[in-house]
């Protein structure tokens, strides 16, 4: 019986040689590639897929949204840690970030901050004793955005002389008598907002388009 003979130390080499090549022409780029947007999509933008009608009528169930989060400043991925600061929150603000409650990932609206006295009544508000709606039934004003409620299931929990604590801010859904926010769970910490929504860049039934929030 013949032995079979050992494999040549020069050939393991070579296929050696062929993978250490293979590795650096080919996957060595696309493994920077997927880590560079593995940062991207944690640290300057990501989308958000809207699964209820808690923020109508300014976003749809099924809406797919862009999150821009670089807008309260840029962090380190996968931290709360800041390299440098962004914008504040501001009310009217749309935002994503993890329920204080059972840390699922919702969007809602900034409707105070730090030091705002909030009262909400059948699902109007007012802040600093300052109703937000010009007249009975018009659009909510929170400066750069007007926003239109809808209250066709009722105003949900009223408040009543609540102060947001520093380092908090309270979220309220646009939908106000269908929607689990601050009202059930809370105020949400500042630092641990996700990122803040600009548009809606696809629509069920319509497709691509852009809609600002």
């Amino acid at each position: 019986m013949t032995p079979t003979p050992a494999p040549s130390p020069w050939r393991a080499g070579h296929r050696g040689a062929r993978l250490r090549r293979w590795l650096h022409r080919e996957a060595l780029p696309m493994i920077c590639l997927l880590a560079l947007l593995l940062v991207a999509r944690s640290s300057l933008a990501n989308h958000y897929y809207v699964p209820s009608g808690s923020m109508e009528p300014a976003l749809a169930p099924g809406d797919r949204v862009v999150v821009d989060m670089r807008a309260y400043g840029l962090r380190v991925p996968f931290s709360q840690l800041t390299l440098w600061p962004g914008d504040p929150l501001a009310p009217g603000d749309v935002v994503v970030f993890r329920s204080p409650s059972d840390n699922v990932r919702l969007i809602k609206r900034v409707v105070a901050v730090a030091g705002d006295r909030v009262d909400l009544v059948d699902g109007r508000l007012a802040i600093n004793g300052t109703p937000l709606a010009a007249q009975p039934g018009g659009p909510e004003d929170f400066g750069d955005v007007q926003v239109v409620l809808n209250l066709d299931d009722g105003g949900g929990p009223d408040l009543h002389n609540l102060v947001v604590p520093d380092g908090q801010v309270l979220v309220l859904g646009d939908h106000r008598g269908a929607s689990i926010d601050g009202r059930y769970f809370g105020f949400v910490p500042a630092a641990s907002i996700y990122g803040q929504a600009r548009g809606v860049f696809w629509r069920s039934g319509e497709g691509f388009g852009w809609r600002r929030l």
